[in-house]
Formats: C-alpha cells, structure tokens, sequence
C-alpha cells in the first residue's frame, strides 16, 4: 500500500483561528479522516480518551495549559506522532523538554509550507510505527502459539504419558500430516484433554 493510498486521523489542538483555518485545508479528509479541531487542552484530553489519533497537532499555548504536557502524554501512546508548534522565543528549551519523548517540534510563526513538511515528517514517523506495530503483533502471536504448544505438549505429557520430545514431534507430525498449523493441532490437544 502506497503512502497515498493511507488516511490518517488527526487531533489539532489550537484556539488560533488563523491556524485552524489553514489546517483546514492542508488536512483534505481525502487522506486526513477525520480531523477533530479542539480549542484547549481540556478538550484535547477527552477526544484523546474517546479515541486513538494517527497524528496530534499541538499549537501551544492554550488557553488552559502551554499544551508540552499533553504532547508528551499523546506521544506516549501507541502508534501516535505529535507535532508541537511553540513560540520561537521558547522554541530551543521545548525543543530539548520534547525531542526525548519522540515529538517534532516546530517554531512559530511558521509558513504553510513549514507545516506541510512536518505533516510529512508525521506520515514518515507513523508508518514507520505501524511496521513495529506489525513486527510487534506477529512476535505476539507467535509467542500465544508457543504458550499453546507447550501447553497441549503437557497434556500429552500427563494424559497419554509420553516424553517431551515425542509429545512436540506428535504436534509436528500431526500438523505436517494434516497440513495445518501447530497451533491448530495443540487446540484440537487442549480441547481433547481439558
């Protein structure tokens, strides 16, 4: 799947207008869906409880809050890339709080274009997360299907007495024989003899 062929839900976190405004048109719902805009961090709390965002965008300060907070905690979830824009006086310091935490980080006032080079940045990040996502949820499953394994190996153990080994060659060959997987086969184990 091409990068353009991929959407991204986006959190904007902004009680600028102007700002709002431009995020409007440089996130089209044709790849950016859907795009919350909320005007504090308050807010930005509760959609982010609600659900999970490809991409926060956080336009500090806010009325409540200078918002590095709620950058950090939003970086620290699963699969999320943050964008933090801070005034430029201020830039150098957040800048150094941030960059630990994964966050990109921008100085305003900044151009149409600075900002739809950090957009990329994002997109660049966020699948770079999904591929770990992925390599993570396969490493998972693979591990469940090793936990059965051993366990339906220790029911043969038990029920049927046989050795370790023989019992983790009776899965193989089972499963070769019956061309499915080992998993499968230690179900069918766990299913006979729990």
């Amino acid at each position: 799947m091409s990068l353009k062929e991929h959407g991204y839900s986006v959190l904007v976190v902004s009680a600028a207008e102007k700002f709002n405004a431009a995020c409007s048109v440089l996130l089209p719902e044709t790849k950016y869906d859907p795009v919350q805009i909320v005007l504090s961090v308050n807010a930005a709390r509760r959609a982010f409880a609600e659900r999970d965002f490809d991409f926060v965008i956080v336009n500090a300060p806010l009325p409540d809050d200078t918002g590095v907070r709620f950058a950090m905690d939003a970086s620290m979830a699963k699969g999320t890339a943050v964008l933090l824009l801070v005034r430029s006086e201020v830039y150098g310091e957040i800048y150094d709080k941030v960059t630990e935490n994964g966050i990109f980080t921008l100085p305003k006032p900044l151009s149409r274009s600075a900002l739809a080079m950090g957009l990329c940045w994002m997109a660049a990040a966020r699948e770079r997360l999904r591929r770990f996502e992925k390599k993570t949820l396969s490493i998972e499953e693979k591990m469940a299907e090793i936990r059965l394994v051993n366990r339906a190996k220790w029911l043969l153990i038990s029920q049927l007495k046989m050795d370790e080994p023989y019992a983790h060659h009776y899965i193989e060959k089972q499963a070769m024989d019956r061309c499915v997987s080992k998993r499968e086969i230690a179900e069918e184990i766990i299913k006979t003899y729990s």
